[in-house]
Order: structure tokens, then C-alpha cells, then sequence
């Protein structure tokens, strides 16, 4: 573990030497903004929505009582997508997504020695891959938190209509009762650390593959699953430092 955690420092370090060219940097980086951001706008679209509505049509159920008032729905779904459902479900799907396509696509260029040419050519190959990924990851993922936090709240609205659980009014005043903006700092501060590990752990364990196709593939599972695990780590610290 600690063999790990110090070349990963080494790693992320190492990206910061010998900086490329700005314009080649800014093209790489747009680049990825549209394979991370634009690429995963209609999983995250889909999930958003879908889940907004489960979650409303739940916590329905549980809170059938004439003593409740039903502006109370829109208040805890509002709250649970800002504070939990939007950053860490949606990050959890994004680590699935783009975190197996960046760690296959890096491990690929390890394994047929584009990497190395790189090294050869006098390039920063850790800068030049994995820098403009941690970039466009840590813009483009806040932003769809932020569409995700807007859809799930729209969900648990429609589902609250489509089912006639209750007036859309209602959602709606309970949702605007109890909003703090300091709930929304928290959503975007867990974005940002969940955009960070991402990226970076993805890029890692795609740039140190050693082998054939089958090792891209384990790289692509290990990457998944160490961002998996460490996004509900930090998302426990963050929670605890913060609320």
C-alpha cells in the first residue's frame, strides 16, 4: 500500500516537469473536456432523472401519515440530491465510465510502447497524457453535478405528477424552505475531490500496465475499483469535516 500511495505522489508530481507547449496543452485538454463532460451527459441524464424519481416515490411511502405534511417529501429528496445523491451516485457511475476508458486508453499507449516513444521524443509523457485529463476532469464533472443536482430534483417533481403522490407545488415549496446555499458548496466540493480521484487514479494505473491486453483490461477493473473505494472514503471525510 505504501509502495503504491508513494509512486502514485511521484506520479502526480512528475506531471508538473517540463510543461508542453500551452497551445498543445489547451487542444488536449478540450479534447478530453468533450470525451468526459459531452460524452457523459446522457448516462448521467438518464440516472438522474430516474433516480429523482425512485427516490421520491420512496420516500412517499415511507411517510404516508396525515400527521406529515407533503412539502416534507420535497425537502428530504431536495437535501439527499444535493448533499449525497448527485456527487457520490453520479461519481460512482462516472469512475465506471471514464474512469475505465482513460485507464484502458493509457494502458494501451504503455503496452504498445507509445509511451516510451514519447520518453524518447524528450516529452513529459505524465504531463502530456495524464495532466490535461485531471484538467478537463475537474471542470467538466462539477458541471455535471450540477446538471445531475437540477435533474434529480426535476425527476422527483415529475414523478411526484405522473403518480399524483402530490401537488409539484408542494415538492417545490419543501425544497425551497430548507435550501442553504452552503448545502450546494458541499455538492461542489465533493465533485471537485471526486473529479480529482478519477482522473488521476485512472491515469495511474493505466500509465504503470505492464504486459498485453489482458493486463489493460485488469488495469481498467483496478481503476474502477480503487476510485470506487475512495470516493466513499473521502466522501465519509468530507461529510464529517464539513456538515
Amino acid at each position: 500500500m505504501f509502495f503504491e500511495l508513494g509512486r502514485y505522489l511521484i506520479f502526480i508530481r512528475s506531471m508538473f516537469f517540463k510543461p508542453e507547449k500551452f497551445r498543445v496543452f489547451v487542444q488536449r485538454t478540450v479534447h478530453e473536456m468533450n470525451n468526459i463532460g459531452v460524452g457523459s451527459l446522457p448516462i448521467v441524464a438518464i440516472i438522474s432523472i430516474f433516480v429523482g424519481a425512485v427516490t421520491t416515490v420512496q420516500t412517499a411511502y415511507q411517510l404516508v401519515s396525515p400527521l406529515i405534511p407533503l412539502k416534507i417529501i420535497g425537502t428530504i429528496v431536495s437535501d439527499s440530491s444535493l448533499l449525497e445523491l448527485a456527487p457520490t451516485i453520479t461519481c460512482l457511475v462516472l469512475a465506471g465510465k471514464v474512469g475505465a476508458n482513460i485507464a484502458s486508453e493509457v494502458g494501451n499507449m504503455r503496452v504498445t510502447e507509445q509511451i516510451d516513444a514519447y520518453e524518447v521524443m524528450g516529452i513529459n509523457s505524465s504531463g502530456f497524457l495524464g495532466l490535461p485529463k485531471i484538467i478537463a476532469g475537474l471542470i467538466m464533472i462539477p458541471c455535471l453535478i450540477i446538471i445531475a443536482n437540477f435533474l434529480l430534483i426535476s425527476g422527483g417533481i415529475l414523478a411526484a405528477k405522473l403518480t399524483g403522490l402530490m401537488d409539484p407545488n408542494e415538492f417545490i415549496q419543501g425544497a425551497r424552505e430548507t435550501f442553504r446555499l452552503f448545502t450546494l458548496v458541499v455538492s461542489l466540493v465533493k465533485s471537485f475531490v471526486f473529479a480529482f480521484i478519477i482522473t488521476s487514479v485512472s491515469t495511474y494505473e493505466g500509465y504503470f500496465t505492464s504486459g498485453g491486453a489482458l493486463e489493460v483490461g485488469e488495469a481498467g477493473t483496478r481503476a474502477v475499483t480503487r476510485s470506487c473505494v475512495l470516493i466513499l472514503f473521502f466522501d465519509f471525510i468530507i461529510a464529517k469535516l464539513m456538515l
